[in-house]
């Protein structure tokens, strides 16, 4: 296997499918399934969700953001339960942790008793991002992936990598297979926001781009299959 730990970033469109909000639970079971083959090689695996399939609280122009932010959170945490729920069904051990305490439905995350969950061979699925307002959850996925140590950041998304512009409106846009952190941040091609970027550029942890929704592409990083895109120094 290519990496052992790894901290994967889900949004919430990703957990929505083709409903674009809300939670298709279909497609839920799905990726939980794909994860569920990860796990069985013996990778260890901690997953950050978003919530825009809820809520987005930067977009909010008429409320508070830190109070947008945390409705948001909200929104996190409900996709970190349905997530979890689907690898209870498939059988795959499993632990909801959130950034806010939240005792009656997941554990408050402890970086310590994560790592133990991991080692153990347990999924934990992150919620609430960092716990605080004006970080997103791409901030929270480059977090939690330095604390926990994990080898790589995947980033899911719906297309198959970096471009130097955006694929769906440019035909002659270009792919990258590897970029580095910098030329990410001056180039500004947006693939995660910047404070992600540079965080996982100081501990230097490789940033994986790549298409969820061609199914087996995340079992194939584990084995080192070239797709996507690689972020490093």
């Amino acid at each position: 296997m290519k990496y052992k730990r790894i901290l994967l970033k889900l949004s919430g469109e990703v957990l929505a499918g083709d409903k674009n909000t809300g939670i298709d639970f279909e497609r839920v079971l799905e990726l939980a399934n794909e994860i569920k083959e990860c796990v069985e090689l013996g990778v260890e695996i901690g997953i950050v969700v978003g919530g825009g399939n809820f809520w987005r609280g930067k977009s909010n122009e008429y409320m508070d953001r830190a109070t947008s932010d945390y409705i948001g959170m909200m929104g996190t945490v409900m996709n970190a339960l349905a997530l979890g729920d689907a690898f209870k069904q498939l059988n795959v051990p499993v632990r909801v942790q959130t950034g806010v305490e939240m005792r009656q439905i997941a554990e408050f995350y402890i970086k310590d008793r994560a790592i133990r969950h991991l080692e153990k061979g347990r999924v934990v699925v992150f919620g609430c991002g960092t716990g605080s307002p004006f970080f997103s959850t791409d901030t929270a996925s480059a977090l939690r992936a330095a604390e926990i140590k994990a080898d790589v950041l995947l980033k899911a998304t719906k297309v198959d990598g970096v471009y130097d512009k955006d694929p769906k409106k440019y035909e002659d846009a270009k792919k990258f297979d590897e970029i580095t952190y910098i030329e990410v941040l001056n180039k500004k091609l947006h693939v995660m926001d910047s404070t992600a970027t540079s965080l996982c550029m100081d501990e230097n942890i490789p940033i994986y781009v790549f298409n969820v929704n061609v199914k087996g592409n995340l079992k194939k990083i584990v084995l080192d299959e070239n797709i996507g895109t690689i972020v490093r120094n």
